[in-house]
């Protein structure tokens, strides 16, 4: 099983499509085997969703995405894990656990936001 965390520094996201990159988790047993960052690419709609598939991504987590983006994870067979905040294998360790929850928080400013802007990766309405 593999689990993406969207990544800004040693933190989840507080928005996927605003992140970084992407900490990739490889579980097995229910244990950490691997661990690997991958840069975002381009932030356009159904891009994200279809690069962590390429890379056999099974679940998402960030701290907010739109419900435009959680339909095409799921379209990709993506669970998707949103409203989650701390530091990355902090995150895991609760998912290993089976004490990570979903608060199935919907962000639906985002598409306001210039891309491009230095504040769009901070200051934006989602609520989780």
């Amino acid at each position: 099983m593999r689990m993406a965390i969207a990544t800004v520094s040693d933190q989840v996201s507080g928005h996927f499509g605003h992140c970084d990159g992407f900490t990739v988790y490889t579980i097995n047993d229910n244990k950490v085997s691997k661990k690997e960052f991958l840069e975002s690419p381009t932030h356009q709609t159904g891009v994200l969703p279809q690069f962590l598939s390429d890379n056999n991504v099974n679940v998402i987590v960030a701290g907010g995405m739109g419900q435009r983006a959680q339909d095409i994870f799921n379209s990709f067979n993506i669970d998707v894990i949103v409203g989650v905040s701390g530091e990355l294998d902090q995150v895991v360790e609760t998912y290993l656990k089976n004490e990570l929850e979903s608060t199935n928080s919907i962000c639906d400013e985002h598409e306001h936001l210039k891309e491009d802007s230095e504040e769009s990766n901070h200051d934006h309405n989602c609520e989780h």
